[in-house]
């Protein structure tokens, strides 16, 4: 049997496989309210070995993130009927109610609205998020594993409201919660609690026969977010020719031509992403010796893998695509150039 768990670099990979929260204003806070996320359900991650196995196989990453927040019973009910589909997809209550009626929906959302009717449209009623998985995920066992994760992490104090969605082909369940809870306290979940919904959700999923994990971007060699719902949504409307080119991918453009002409170098967080994943390779490396040395057959081939997952090497973010990009671009130009001057005028 393994004895990998109780390693130090095992210790090393479990420090890894937590998020960062030092950009968090009030650092101190934060850890200790993740201490006592991560101890209400100890080992909800399985083993550091586990854990480990499921990265370098690539296993599909649970997304969890919010989408926005409805201010006021007017927006929450414009809310309702936009992930409610106008009465095609029913709402799940925390009660387990379904709501397929305009009526039903409207008053929830007043409800859920600030009962001092002049302050209600300034105030926000609710918290919208998403729960998604990679196409090709059940979708009724993501609407099961929300469902549990709902339950216990949010239910004991705020009302909800589910809606799952499968016209894309990433089934994601919408997960609506109201900003007031029974008690008066008011749902604003941090990152480090978003991290920690990730984590059950892959739990649920992992506990209904889907493989699934959640990892911080950098134990995977990802580096900073990609675009946002908004920007995918401008970029969409420009590649179908209705719209112009979003802003964000002229800097885009004009960043890598820099770099590419020798104007600048790369960006800050390029740097840094280069410099992340070579920590990471380490102790990854680390582990994998450490595997090898084991008297267990499935340890060795598992450090096998994990050397092949660091060879393949970290994701290039976008600005580095486009760099690339545009220097294949002018290789073939003069590849190009090359070939008309052999072939010499008038041929």
């Amino acid at each position: 049997m393994s004895d990998f768990d109780s390693s130090f670099e095992a210790g090393q990979l479990a420090a890894l496989f937590k998020p960062k929260l030092t950009s968090d204003p009030n650092r101190r806070g934060a850890d200790m309210l993740l201490r006592s996320l991560s101890s209400r359900r100890a080992g909800q991650g399985g083993s550091t070995r586990a854990r480990l196995a499921r990265i370098v196989s690539r296993a599909p990453e649970v997304m969890v993130k919010v989408t926005g927040r409805p201010k006021g019973k007017n927006h929450a009910a414009a809310h309702f009927d936009y992930i409610g589909r106008k009465g095609d997809v029913p709402l799940e209550t925390r009660d387990g109610d379904i709501l397929t009626d305009k009526e039903d929906r409207a008053a929830l959302a007043r409800d859920w609205g600030d009962p001092v009717y002049w302050r209600d449209n300034s105030t926000v009623a609710a918290v919208s998020m998403v729960f998604s998985m990679p196409a090709g995920t059940d979708p009724d066992k993501v609407l099961s594993a929300v469902r549990e994760v709902a339950r216990s992490e949010i239910g004991h104090e705020w009302d909800y409201v589910l809606a799952l969605h499968t016209d894309t082909p990433r089934p994601h369940v919408h997960v609506t919660v109201a900003a007031r809870g029974d008690t008066g306290k008011r749902f604003n979940p941090r990152p480090q609690t978003l991290h920690h919904y990730r984590e059950r959700f892959a739990e649920e999923l992992r506990a209904r026969g889907v493989t699934a994990e959640a990892t911080p971007r950098a134990a995977r060699g990802v580096g900073r977010a990609g675009q946002s719902m908004a920007l995918n949504r401008m970029r969409q409307r420009y590649m179908a020719g209705t719209a112009p080119a979003p802003f964000a991918n002229q800097k885009i453009t004009a960043a890598a031509r820099d770099q590419l002409a020798g104007r600048s170098t790369a960006p800050d967080f390029v740097v840094r992403g280069r410099q992340a994943w070579t920590e990471t390779q380490h102790r990854y490396l680390a582990a994998a010796k450490r595997l090898e040395a084991s008297s267990d057959p499935a340890d060795r081939q598992l450090a096998d893998q994990v050397r092949q997952f660091v060879g393949a090497g970290r994701t290039p973010t976008i600005h580095e695509r486009s760099v690339a990009a545009m220097e294949r671009k002018r290789q073939s130009e003069r590849s190009r150039n090359r070939d008309r001057s052999r072939e010499g005028p008038g041929r």
